[in-house]
């Protein structure tokens, strides 16, 4: 069958490019290396559990309008994230607001401004704001940027993290999950492509794209038999990890003739590192602990810890935590197997409860996917690196009206690294063909 247009990968990019495409009747294979749809999102759902295991993306950051109209037209609720942050330091557990210490954090760099040029946030902080925040405020926002951004302090561009931070709505801490999880809203973008000219083929690796003006041809194998596709026009919505990945290395995917292109916006941007472990047991048992004192708890977190960071599902209440450690920390953990992984996270949950609770005996079990160590992933979600402040751009940035670019790495919108950002960046990729 004759395709108008490719679209490579079938997580939230793709998936919003093709539902696009789908509604202006163009005839698209969008070919997917996976035996699911979603790419970094992916739901599990577990018997006992009321709310699904997010293996990967899980929150909707503000409310941003791509995301929540999806929901809306699909019938999905956005379930607003409730609960109170705990901070484990020196031998204490004290409660802490976020957005007081981030109100701070975001007057200091208004004050200090945005480096000129750019240099690494950990430069940033150490020369900038050394005036304007107190020790524990600078290690806060150095651990923002491990955790939250999933990036090195030492290599992601300050410049960056100041155009992030200091958006208006950065202070506002409100975060959503949708309900049913993100696989909720990825089967009902797939859901518009039936009956449409859009076909939808998974455990289709991609090995080869050999392009020229007006003519592609995709060359791969399904379920290990070999097959050979062409287009007029091809949407790329690979992950960043994956297009930085050398011509000759396993999972790579050859574009002949090279992408030199792209090769300075691939160089100005880094693909974050996350460990991320879904932890179940018997109880809720941190509802109990110390009369009840956490039984609204968000977040559990204790600086130190090598999985620094502990979530509730509230305002479901499940026997369910996730850990998560991101950038450095991440890092560190590459090539541990999932028992060990286990093991510290239970030894920095221990850490934060002390003696009055013994949570290795409280744990039933638990899943984890390295996103690192995937091949159609290569890593997590993206940042900036050091002058790579036009690397966004330039990455979608069409090539002979031929090849097109998708991506949460791609979004120039203000929604980078986000399922949010992979949704709008879809959107535009196909209309920008059509």
């Amino acid at each position: 069958m004759h395709n108008d247009i490719i679209i490579i990968g079938a997580g939230a990019a793709g998936l919003a490019a093709a539902a696009e495409l789908a509604a202006h009747k163009r005839r698209t294979l969008v070919l997917e290396a996976r035996d699911r749809i979603g790419g970094r999102c992916w739901s599990r759902h577990e018997g006992g559990l009321s709310v699904p295991i997010e293996m990967g993306a899980e929150f909707i950051h503000g409310r941003p309008a791509v995301t929540l109209t999806l929901l809306q037209q699909s019938g999905i609720e956005a379930v607003e994230r409730t609960g109170s942050r705990w901070f484990h330091q020196s031998g204490k557990i004290r409660p802490r607001a976020r957005d007081e210490i981030m109100t701070r954090i975001q007057q200091a760099m208004k004050q200090a401004g945005a480096p000129r040029p750019d240099v690494s946030f950990q430069a940033y902080l150490d020369h900038d704001l050394r005036d304007w925040l107190v020790s524990a405020e600078r290690t806060f926002a150095r651990r923002m940027v491990e955790g939250y951004d999933a990036a090195d302090p030492q290599h992601v561009s300050a410049r960056s993290i100041v155009e992030e931070w200091t958006r208006e709505d950065t202070g506002n801490d409100a975060t959503y999950r949708p309900r049913g999880g993100y696989g909720a809203l990825m089967g009902a973008l797939a859901s518009r492509l039936a009956g449409s000219a859009v076909r939808l083929q998974l455990q289709s690796i991609v090995h080869s794209v050999q392009w020229s003006r007006g003519r592609v041809v995709v060359e791969g194998s399904v379920l290990g038999t070999p097959f050979r596709e062409q287009a007029a026009r091809v949407i790329v919505t690979l992950p960043l990890g994956v297009l930085q990945l050398a011509r000759d290395a396993t999972g790579a995917v050859r574009f002949v003739p090279p992408l030199q292109q792209k090769r300075r916006a691939l160089d100005g941007l880094l693909s974050g590192p996350v460990t991320r472990l879904a932890l179940r047991f018997r109880t809720a048992f941190w509802e109990d602990v110390d009369a009840g004192r956490y039984r609204d708890a968000g977040f559990l977190q204790s600086a130190g810890a090598a999985f620094p960071t502990f979530w509730t599902m509230l305002p479901m209440r499940v026997p369910l935590l996730i850990a998560w450690a991101g950038g450095p920390r991440a890092l560190r953990m590459a090539g541990m197997d999932t028992p060990a992984k286990i093991r510290r996270a239970v030894t920095s949950l221990q850490r934060f409860f002390g003696a009055r609770v013994d949570v290795e005996s409280q744990l039933e079990t638990a899943w984890l996917h390295d996103w690192q160590a995937d091949p159609f992933a290569c890593g997590a979600y993206s940042s900036v690196k050091v002058g790579g402040s036009s690397a966004r751009k330039a990455l979608g940035a069409p090539l002979e009206n031929t090849l097109y670019f998708a991506g949460e790495a791609t979004d120039c919108e203000g929604e980078a690294g986000t399922v949010a950002g992979a949704l709008q960046s879809g959107m535009r990729a196909a209309r920008e063909v059509i």
